[in-house]
């Protein structure tokens, strides 16, 4: 399995951006697609998660309302839209594959494999 996130860059508070992760090597049914985090000197935080198979979503409660992760099944990829970014929402963001079913989707520690992660720089 291969995870190529894309899409992190620069932009103003209050702007947005739209991160990609492009998936391959075996069909996911029943997967969950997580976006993890990890500012400078901090530890890695959870962002968003989407069930591959029906699509159910989870939110970090700082990111409810501002991001939305979404899947698209014919294309293999999944999209985080980060809507009025904040500065301490920069970060290198990570997508993360788990392959089984899993009750914890919050749990990075769960995820079988990472993409290589693509940075986002919000100034204020």
């Amino acid at each position: 399995v291969q995870l190529q996130a894309s899409g992190g860059g620069l932009v103003k508070a209050g702007g947005s951006l739209r991160l990609s992760c492009a998936l391959s090597g075996r069909t996911f049914g029943a997967a969950t697609i997580g976006w993890f985090r990890r500012a400078a000197g901090k530890e890695r935080e959870f962002v968003a998660a989407i069930r591959w198979s029906g699509g159910s979503t989870y939110y970090a409660d700082a990111m409810k309302g501002r991001f939305t992760i979404s899947r698209d099944v014919a294309k293999n990829t999944v999209h985080l839209q980060m809507n009025s970014l904040r500065p301490e929402d920069t970060a290198d963001y990570y997508c993360a594959c788990r392959i089984a079913y899993t009750d914890y989707p919050r749990d990075g520690s769960i995820y079988d494999y990472w993409g290589q992660g693509t940075g986002v720089t919000v100034s204020s």
